[in-house]
């Protein structure tokens, strides 16, 4: 029972109270429930996607955006028929509760289909990984060692990249490589590995997307490009789905992100006199994490030979009229190495003692 405890939640709560629960619990589904734990509904992270999605506000109580109305389980229940539910209704986590409706314990996808996830491959699309700048802001680590294969415990970060779009069925990958390659190649080639690498090479730092345009022939549908310093723990498969069905040229992943200014703000009008001053405002916002599913045509718009980012890519579409998708993710979903702090903060994500 300890371990439903953690996903109960008040009606009462804020959506941005809920996404904090569930990266603190590391949990995707929550319970919502009264002062006697009565169910009233569920909450889950594809709910307040939904939701933010529609630009609404994470002030908001999540009684504006729970499922009023959700599948639960009877205390005598069978397997079987926790799974066919969970198919049928794509859920992660079902309650089971007594003839009052009161919560008695709850199932999870993990535990009953925990062998099944395994062995079945969901989806199967190229990633591109970006691993060939110089990790400047790692120095002087990277003067020694490529960034990509900073030491995430026993693995470079690299290395559990690529495992997460293994989990999710991918299994080949382009490296785009430029500093300390020959480091980077030496490393796959030590080892075998069930899954394909090819990599491609600039003569010349081409930026976060410049190297794209050499893959114009080898790639030829939809496909993930991410940056070689970040974790994303989310769901790949419904990543790729929302792409394909927004019809996106390109979907960003994009991660809320909490900010506090440690100072008074101060607002000036004409003339330097003060409007207003907020002390230590703090902001809600949501960054590009460097996880992106791009069309298949879009690598027929990369410059030959130019340095371009992937920043300058989107906003050349986005003066067209193209189509843009962002796809939200929490705060906790996304680790980034490229930073010193943040190397500290992986680390410590994965309980290992630097």
């Amino acid at each position: 029972m300890e371990r439903v405890r953690r996903i109960f939640i008040k009606s009462g709560q804020t959506v941005k109270q809920a996404l904090k629960q569930m990266d603190a619990m590391g949990e995707k589904t929550l319970l919502v429930v009264d002062d006697e734990g009565i169910l009233l509904g569920t909450l889950s992270d594809g709910d307040i996607r939904r939701w933010i999605l529609k630009g609404k506000a994470l002030s908001q109580h999540i009684s504006h955006l729970m499922n009023n109305h959700p599948t639960t389980l009877g205390r005598n229940f069978q397997k079987e028929t926790a799974q066919e539910f969970m198919i049928k209704k794509g859920v992660g986590c079902l309650p089971v509760v007594d003839e009052h409706n009161k919560v008695l314990s709850a199932v999870w996808w993990v535990d009953l289909f925990k062998e099944q996830s395994k062995k079945v491959k969901k989806i199967d699309v190229p990633v591109v990984i970006m691993a060939g700048g110089e990790g400047a802001r790692l120095a002087p680590f990277t003067k020694i060692l490529p960034k990509p294969l900073m030491p995430i415990g026993d693995k470079p970060i690299i290395e559990m990249i690529i495992e997460r779009f293994v989990d999710a069925g991918c299994g080949n990958f382009y490296l785009s490589v430029n500093y300390k390659a020959n480091i980077i190649k030496a490393y796959f080639n030590d080892f075998e590995h069930p899954y394909n690498i090819a990599y491609v090479e600039e003569k010349e730092p081409l930026g976060t997307a410049g190297s794209l345009h050499l893959l114009k022939k080898q790639i030829k549908k939809t496909f993930f490009l991410s940056n070689c310093d970040i974790l994303i723990d989310a769901d790949y498969v419904d990543i790729l789905k929302f792409h394909k069905q927004k019809k996106n040229k390109i979907t960003l992943v994009s991660s809320m992100k909490h900010f506090m200014v440690p100072y008074g703000v101060c607002e000036i009008e004409d003339g330097g006199v003060l409007k207003s001053i907020q002390e230590k405002p703090e902001y809600d916002l949501f960054v590009n994490t460097g996880m992106y599913v791009l069309d298949k045509a879009v690598l027929n718009d990369i410059p030959r030979n130019k340095v371009y980012h992937m920043t300058d890519l989107i906003n050349d579409y986005l003066s067209k009229g193209e189509k843009i998708g962002v796809y939200p993710i929490s705060e906790k979903s996304w680790l980034d190495m490229g930073q010193f702090e943040e190397l500290q903060e992986m680390l410590k994500k994965f309980e290992i003692k630097s």
